[in-house]
């Protein structure tokens, strides 16, 4: 397969940067070195310093590429539109700057990636995973988030040479089957890809290998998480936060939880998927003394099932 496997600073709680408890994003690289890994990806804006030279010198010593940054913020509202074309930019800026991995026989855009997430709404936060009681945008606040997520594609690919990927996020906007549906229509095929997450697409009701194959055409890159059965049972019949279902544990160490794995596999070489996959195992990052554990098991897993 030409598949190379990452990871990501959220598998150490990295996701709210002003969270007081997030480890150094020195120790994160280290130990992501540590596991096996060669990729990984910038985490939420700031977390790791925007100064070029600083994370060029602890990547060149870590033996890390940046595979992708990321937009993981509140992509509807207008009043936010200027802080997301600035992060665009500086996170553009930046990724282009640092070492780059190679791009694979058959991969369609080459890494780094500009992953583009909706989040920051409450009302849908606490709903996340419930398509029947989450709250949808009206044709106006929908045409507005998606004339963000062009504005963001088109400075990243037209300044750059980025390619953007939209990434369905439980507790976001883009989460259920209609809204991936919907922004796939209106977010056309030369501006942006598409980054399946297969924890987020089971969390949210649906299949992943079925729909890493429905949208085979438009995917770029895939995140990959585990489940832990049990936890999401419990999770799903309680009012609760997604990232709070992540501190009590949803999502556990690739192979270790309900998803199949093998079927995924064999779904990603019939659909010819090539390029780069990044492993994600959100927490509390108070409990990120295991976080080394976990991404060297789920590596040790995902290379044992075939992958690189």
């Amino acid at each position: 397969m030409t598949i190379k496997i990452g990871c990501a600073p959220c598998c150490w709680g990295v996701d709210d940067v002003t969270n007081p408890h997030l480890p150094p994003w020195r120790h994160v690289l280290a130990e992501a070195s540590q596991a096996g890994y060669s990729g990984i990806e910038l985490g939420p804006y700031a977390y790791i310093p925007l100064e070029r030279d600083v994370v060029r010198a602890e990547l060149d010593r870590q033996r890390l590429s940046i595979t992708a940054g990321t937009i993981f913020d509140d992509l509807v509202s207008p009043g936010n539109l200027q802080s997301l074309l600035r992060q665009t930019r500086e996170i553009c800026a930046l990724i282009k700057g640092l070492p780059q991995l190679p791009t694979q026989p058959g991969q369609r855009y080459p890494a780094p990636y500009l992953v583009v997430m909706d989040w920051g709404h409450e009302e849908r936060d606490f709903a996340a995973g419930h398509t029947d009681r989450s709250p949808r945008l009206s044709d106006e606040q929908w045409a507005g988030m998606v004339d963000h997520v062009r504005r963001i594609a088109q400075i990243a690919r037209d300044e750059f040479g980025v390619r953007a990927v939209i990434h369905p996020h439980a507790g976001g906007y883009i989460e259920f089957a209609d809204e991936i549906d919907r922004i796939m229509i209106d977010i056309p095929f030369d501006m942006a890809g598409l980054c399946l997450d297969t924890g987020h697409l089971y969390y949210s009701g649906m299949d992943p290998a079925t729909w890493l194959r429905k949208y085979s055409g438009r995917l770029d890159y895939v995140h990959f998480k585990d489940i832990d059965l049990a936890t999401y049972e419990q999770v799903m019949g309680e009012h609760i936060s997604f990232f709070a279902a992540c501190a009590r544990g949803v999502m556990c160490p690739i192979g270790k939880g309900i998803l199949d794995y093998p079927l995924i596999k064999r779904t990603l070489e019939e659909i010819g998927f090539a390029g780069y996959i990044t492993v994600e195992q959100e927490r509390d990052p108070r409990n990120a003394g295991t976080s080394l554990r976990d991404v060297a098991a789920s590596r040790e897993f995902l290379v044992s099932a075939g992958f690189a």
